[in-house]
């Protein structure tokens, strides 16, 4: 408990709304007020370093002041510091960017449509579904299909997709035509006794029950991350996309990939999809498509699609979509430049030469009293805590031990994300073997505060 408040903590207090956090402990627990950044280091105002063990918000794969990336930033800023797309206008960025992501999409891809975040391109993504629908005189093919522990973005649409209750609870969400499908994580859902595979048929059975009994007339769409990432780390069992994949082709049902947090090499492949076997019509992607050093985000379209917005505006004399910062020159400029490295300095060989050393790092934290189970796929993984691991009971929310851990690390000079109970890791792409047992020795030492402190107060009862 912070019992002291530094000048810019108090500021800070007065002066944001902070997402993501208690509010009613900001006082309490005292704003961490971040000053600059180097490699995968961030530095407070007091001058501790910390290992940014989580890139941000899942983003910030070049780690933080890389110097071709200001570089790029500021010579566009110099050049067209803003413009926008509306009106049959463009600028060469835009054109180059839109161009680098067409040849490395992992299906095919005709055009790009740009938005600021991820949370806007997933609810570009649902307004394009229907206007496709209109388009093909389809206008009661209109239900989306999410899945429970999904995240896809906090506008009114993308948090109705999101399968997490706080997201929903008091905000009067979701809205109507959102259906939420089984989540793929058998360690939580999972039938006593029931092998991966056989989970995996029941997901599929459940799955197909459900676009029965809703009909497969009135639904346009079925969203998913190739990983769930705020969901707590979910890599799917093997052969789960395989399985449900051919439910959706056999119903003319539109499959959306959010490759938010997945895009641009964070499992070792350019794109999540490609890693666990998914082969959706359209893509999402934002974060690492700028390595965060600006907002940007796009929706990547297929040529069937493209010729039913054509036609639709034809029919109605315009396209009746975008957004004042989409295609910003500045996030534009940096996402060809962000591309440009992660090609030039192999990034994408980078995480696989890593993932060995991360994959080992976090299974042998599965040894570790608190931890019931462990995700890990190329540099993103999860560790859960339970109280029990026999029984795989969880510790009470309200207890926030997941939140207590992320603490006593923080205290310990790193940084990672605690999503309930399970401490997700998505540490930069450009972390170095001894940064990354660094950060993993920093969380193994405190998760054995945790342990002292669970064991102190009890919490396992």
């Amino acid at each position: 408990m912070t019992t002291q408040l530094t000048n810019v903590q108090v500021r800070d207090i007065e002066a944001l709304v902070h997402p993501y956090t208690p509010l009613h402990r900001v006082r309490e627990i005292g704003p961490l007020v971040l000053d600059r950044g180097k490699g995968v280091y961030v530095y407070d105002t007091q001058g501790k370093e910390y290992i940014e063990g989580m890139s941000g918000l899942w983003c910030a794969g070049l780690g933080f002041s890389d110097e071709e990336m200001v570089e790029a930033g500021t010579e566009q800023l110099k050049r067209l510091p803003y413009y926008h797309l509306f009106g049959a206008k463009g600028y060469e960025v835009a054109i180059e960017l839109a161009e680098k992501l067409k040849e490395i999409a992992p299906v095919p891809i005709s055009k790009v449509l740009y938005s600021s975040s991820g949370s806007e391109a997933n609810d570009t993504q649902i307004k394009l579904a229907w206007y496709y629908n209109n388009a093909l005189g389809r206008p009661d093919k209109k239900k989306i299909i999410s899945r429970v522990k999904g995240y896809h973005g906090v506008t009114v649409m993308s948090a109705s997709l999101t399968g997490l209750p706080n997201n929903h609870i008091d905000f009067d969400l979701p809205v109507p035509r959102v259906l939420h499908a089984d989540c793929p994580h058998h360690y939580r859902f999972g039938l006593e006794g029931e092998t991966e595979e056989a989970f995996v048929a029941r997901l599929a059975a459940n799955l197909r029950a459900l676009i029965e009994k809703e009909g497969p007339e009135t639904i346009a769409a079925f969203i998913a991350e190739p990983i769930m990432g705020a969901g707590g780390v979910i890599v799917p069992p093997e052969g789960y996309f395989a399985a449900i994949q051919p439910i959706f082709e056999e119903h003319d049902i539109l499959m959306i990939g959010d490759e938010v947090i997945t895009g641009f090499g964070r499992t070792g492949e350019w794109f999540g999809s490609t890693a666990v076997g998914y082969k959706p019509h359209t893509i999402s992607v934002a974060k690492q498509l700028t390595a965060s050093y600006a907002p940007l985000s796009a929706v990547m379209l297929p040529q069937f699609m493209v010729d039913a917005l054509e036609s639709e505006s034809a029919k109605i004399g315009v396209f009746g979509h975008g957004y004042t910062y989409g295609g910003h020159p500045l996030g534009c400029a940096l996402g060809v430049k962000a591309i440009e490295i992660y090609q030039k300095r192999d990034i994408l060989g980078r995480v696989r030469g890593l993932a060995p050393l991360f994959a080992a790092r976090i299974a042998k934290l599965a040894e570790h009293p608190l931890i019931g189970d462990v995700r890990v796929k190329g540099l993103v993984g999860g560790v859960e805590l339970v109280a029990d691991k026999k029984t795989k009971r969880p510790f009470d929310p309200k207890q926030g031990v997941g939140a207590k851990i992320v603490g006593f690390l923080q205290a310990r000079g790193a940084i990672l994300r605690a999503i309930g109970d399970t401490i997700a890791l998505c540490p930069p792409m450009v972390i170095s073997e001894a940064e990354l047992n660094e950060l993993f020795d920093r969380l193994e030492k405190a998760l054995d505060d945790g342990e002292a402190m669970v064991t102190k107060d009890g919490l396992r009862g």
